[in-house]
């Protein structure tokens, strides 16, 4: 048992359970990039240890309703087949070493994918909380939603996502959430989340199974990363009330970026450059985008006067009637 390897795992599991970010854009680049393992094998075994993880998670929503059996049925239909030819598409491009190759290249493109979704959901939500507050949007359901069924774009994120996930592990959690909000925007959060969740059980299992027959999976690797990354999933669960996840999700999509620029094989130097710049101007953009949403451009302003309307109206600042806001948790901010 490789225990450094597991803590690394355990890390990212409570990263996992802070920010609800899927593990496969965080623990394949750790494998990667920090442990030296080769691209094929890292993305077999996290596949294999997704498959264990993502039925726990899971189960709580299904107790919960909160999942809409149509979607998942209709993205299962599309993502189980195109997971099982990933990795015949990866087999397809050349010999061991160019399938290597490959991978990693894969990997980049498919990291830079996860940080711009990450981009993407922080914007979502920040524009919901603004269509909220202005009264523009509708009132949520009280019971799961009667959504009408699209099944041909339902069946093509299935089939993109799916060959994502297949080639890299990266997407079930990061990539197809995206989609899935953008083609039914009136999901509640934990329905978007339940459903999401649910329909990457069937589409990890297809790919784990598929590498487990033709990959390069490794039973000690995939151990290492179970014994730490579940109870980290668990710690992270718990932590999530405390800690601002909205800031993390931020700072793990700078790693992401950065982990694709060397996947990519980007010289040392150039990448210094683009993180950098990356860096100075992601603020200055984020603030920008607050304020034309009619927020405060920092969030800490947007607390002090959450705050202080607490405090002069406590009724209406506690049921969120008559038009005000309800307060949003510290680690909600956006």
């Amino acid at each position: 048992m490789d225990w450094t390897l597991a803590l690394g795992s355990l890390i990212v599991g409570v990263v996992v359970g802070l920010t609800g970010m899927g593990g496969g854009a965080l623990m394949t680049p750790m494998l990667v990039l920090i442990f030296g393992i080769d691209p094929l094998t890292a993305v077999s075994s996290d596949l294999v240890a997704s498959m264990v993880m993502k039925p726990v998670g899971s189960a709580v929503h299904i107790r919960n309703k909160s999942v809409n059996w149509n979607l998942v049925g209709w993205l299962a239909a599309g993502s189980v087949p195109a997971a099982f030819s990933g990795v015949f598409v990866l087999r397809a491009l050349g010999n061991s070493e160019n399938v290597q190759n490959n991978v990693k290249i894969s990997l980049g493109i498919a990291f830079i994918i996860a940080a711009s979704g990450l981009f993407a959901r922080s914007y979502l939500r920040l524009a919901e909380r603004a269509r909220h507050r202005d009264g523009r949007r509708a009132a949520d359901p009280t019971e799961v939603p009667t959504v009408s069924s699209k099944p041909v774009p339902l069946i093509l994120i299935g089939v993109v996502g799916g060959l994502v996930v297949g080639m890299t592990s990266v997407g079930s959690g990061s990539l197809m959430i995206i989609a899935i909000m953008l083609l039914y925007p009136r999901l509640r959060a934990n329905q978007l989340v339940g459903t999401d969740l649910v329909q990457a059980v069937p589409l990890v299992a297809a790919a784990a199974i598929a590498h487990i027959i033709f990959g390069d999976f490794q039973m000690s690797l995939t151990a290492a990363i179970l014994v730490g990354a579940i109870p980290g999933a668990y710690i992270g669960a718990k932590l999530s009330t405390r800690l601002p996840g909205a800031l993390i999700r931020r700072a793990l999509a700078f790693v992401l970026l950065a982990s694709a620029l060397k996947s990519l094989g980007v010289d040392t130097v150039i990448t210094g450059y683009i993180l950098l710049g990356v860096a100075v101007l992601a603020g200055p953009v984020w603030m920008l985008l607050r304020a034309q949403q009619g927020f405060p451009a920092w969030p800490a302003t947007e607390r002090r006067q959450h705050a202080a309307d607490a405090t002069a109206h406590p009724p209406a600042a506690a049921t969120g009637v008559e038009g005000e806001q309800p307060d949003v948790p510290h680690g909600q901010r956006v």
